[in-house]
């Protein structure tokens, strides 16, 4: 697979058929509408504050140096458990570590397009991934298809899940580029943060090319010989060798799920078919897996494939309005794709 393909979501294999629907994705920001859920409630004491903010055209990291300036903090002392999408009305959580500070009035960073929603003690930083999920409401507009089909595909979404590829904003506008000029020797990233996104995309662009090819094979939900299969809701995994009618009923259930590899230092977790699968994907990625066992990265396993919990939806005449619940790391775009074609507007 080329390059590009594995970073453009429109180019990579859609798992249940073509789209049966076109329409317009965002066109308003209320039409993505995304609210983190922590999984947790602050304890209440601790020299961390979290602050929970509803926010529009900006993006996370900005919103993290406002909240810096005005707690006269540094950047290190602020927490946030993932991005969240400039273009859209997103809720997430920051933690600040005052340390003795007084606490600032945190309305200072309310504007038209930012509103605090709560404060609370907490005994410790966030730290990226540390969030349950995230609850999603996306409204396509000019939809065009028959309802009959789209129905049917929703239904299809809610038995089945979706590929867990990784979406767009992962890769920025060329960081997996940029990962191969830092692998190579041609661009020094002293930046921490930058080198982070770099290393996470040229992760990403070769998870995508796997979940390509099982995509492709039709194994993308369906376990074969030496996969490591991940319990759901849970990043522990175990390898099964030789596939049952009970692993095959476990995945069915969506009760476990195939895994792709987030490459890094150490021998990949499959045996036999899955593992052989595997590097003949990957044979001629020796930059990006050369670079990333360099870089210091460590192999881990990503689920295949992602379910939206309490998926739901309303279909109008011009417009479709879909809402679900996806864990933490999963791309609502991506679920959408499978429904909608050509959905950016």
């Amino acid at each position: 697979m080329p390059l590009h393909c594995s970073m453009n979501i429109d180019a990579l294999p859609r798992a249940l058929g073509g789209a049966p629907a076109a329409g317009c994705f965002p066109v308003l920001p209320l039409d993505f509408q995304v609210d983190e859920i922590l999984g947790f409630e602050p304890d209440g004491a601790g020299q961390h504050v979290l602050v929970h903010i509803r926010k529009q055209n900006c993006n996370t990291e900005w919103v993290a140096r406002r909240l810096e300036k005005i707690a006269g903090v540094r950047q290190s002392d602020i927490g946030y458990a993932g991005l969240k999408d400039r273009h859209a009305v997103t809720s997430q959580w920051f933690s600040v570590d005052l340390a003795g500070r007084p606490e600032p009035d945190w309305t200072q960073i309310e504007s038209e397009d930012i509103h605090v929603l709560r404060v609370a003690c907490h005994g410790r930083k966030l730290r990226r991934g540390t969030l349950s999920g995230n609850r999603f409401v996306m409204r396509v507009r000019e939809i065009r298809g028959n309802h009959t089909d789209i129905v049917a595909r929703l239904e299809q979404v809610k038995i089945r899940g979706v590929p867990n590829y990784f979406g767009k904003q992962r890769f920025g506008s060329d960081n997996v580029g940029r990962a191969e000029a830092m692998f190579t020797g041609k661009q020094k990233v002293r930046d921490r943060h930058l080198r982070g996104l770099y290393l996470s995309a040229a992760r990403a662009f070769l998870f995508n090319k796997i979940l390509s090819r099982r995509v492709v094979d039709g194994t993308w939900d369906q376990p074969i010989d030496g996969d490591a299969m991940s319990l759901d809701g849970s990043n522990s995994y175990f390898v099964v060798d030789n596939i049952d009618e009970a692993t095959v009923g476990r995945a069915a259930a969506r009760d476990i799920h195939p895994t792709g590899p987030l490459w890094g230092r150490g021998d990949i977790a499959t045996r036999l078919t899955a593992r052989e699968l595997e590097l003949a994907t990957l044979d001629g990625d020796g930059i990006w897996r050369d670079g990333l066992e360099k870089f210091g990265c460590i192999q881990q396993r990503r689920a295949l494939r992602t379910t939206a919990s309490g998926l739901d939806w309303k279909l109008y005449d011009d417009a479709l309005e879909v809402s679900f619940q996806l864990p933490a790391g999963s791309y609502a775009t991506v679920l959408l794709r499978e429904i909608i074609n050509g959905s950016a507007a």
